[in-house]
């Protein structure tokens, strides 16, 4: 940790006093045993220098403190988020008289909600359509309570789970072709969820990819290194 609140102050004072001394005293006056001009300027320049080095340390302080605070500031809006979403998925259970755990958590700088239990097919649907529908109203809920853009990820069954392993394994195959035919591969539409994965998984096979069209057919593109 650096100095805190006063101490470089204080450090300052002491170093101007020392300094005053050393200029109003006796040995200045006298031509041949007293401090030169250029011995003055030294200690005028090393006085300066660990006033600048207090200064400094003061700042990085400051904003270490500052990064900390903002830090906490993002990770209780994201539990916050969190809490609506998961009282707004709470209600939609009890309508449809559904049973179903919620859980809560916090992954990057996203809050996920995941539900659950034994009777949960309706909500995901055919290849995920109903899940996906289902966490745009929640953003929706959230958006309407904080007044923000909400990011937060919902997750129904471990559905989102599953499918995020079997995108990895897709986007690692169609690495594979491509790097070996030298062709470029594109793929179904899918989810920016989906995408995102497909993405993730090309960069780590060395390849490059692009998504292109409009939702919701937007679509990866898969293309050779190079």
């Amino acid at each position: 940790m650096g100095v805190g609140p006063g101490e470089g102050f204080d450090t300052m004072v002491g170093q101007e006093q020392e300094l005053s001394s050393v200029v109003d005293g006796d040995e200045l006056v006298g031509a041949d045993d007293g401090l030169a001009d250029d011995d003055l300027d030294d200690v005028v320049d090393d006085v300066d220098d660990e006033d600048a080095e207090d200064d400094a340390d003061e700042d990085d302080d400051d904003e270490d403190d500052d990064a900390e605070s903002d830090d906490e500031e993002d990770l209780s809006s994201l539990e916050e988020e969190g809490e609506i979403a998961a009282d707004y998925i709470e209600g939609l259970l009890d309508i449809a008289d559904l049973d179903g755990d919620i859980d809560m958590d916090v992954e990057g700088d996203r809050a996920v909600v995941s539900v659950v239990g034994a009777t949960l097919d309706e909500l995901v649907g055919d290849d995920g359509e109903v899940l996906e529908a289902l966490q745009e109203l929640t953003r929706l809920a959230v958006h309407r309570r904080t007044g923000a853009r909400a990011r937060l990820m919902l997750d129904v069954g471990g559905f989102r789970a599953r499918r995020r392993s079997e995108l990895a394994e897709l986007g690692r195959s169609v690495a594979d072709e491509v790097a070996r035919t030298g062709e470029p591969k594109k793929l179904r539409a899918m989810s920016p969820f989906e995408r995102k994965i497909i993405h993730d998984a090309v960069a780590l096979a060395g390849l490059r990819s692009e998504s292109e069209g409009e939702e919701p057919n937007r679509r990866v593109v898969v293309f050779p290194a190079g």
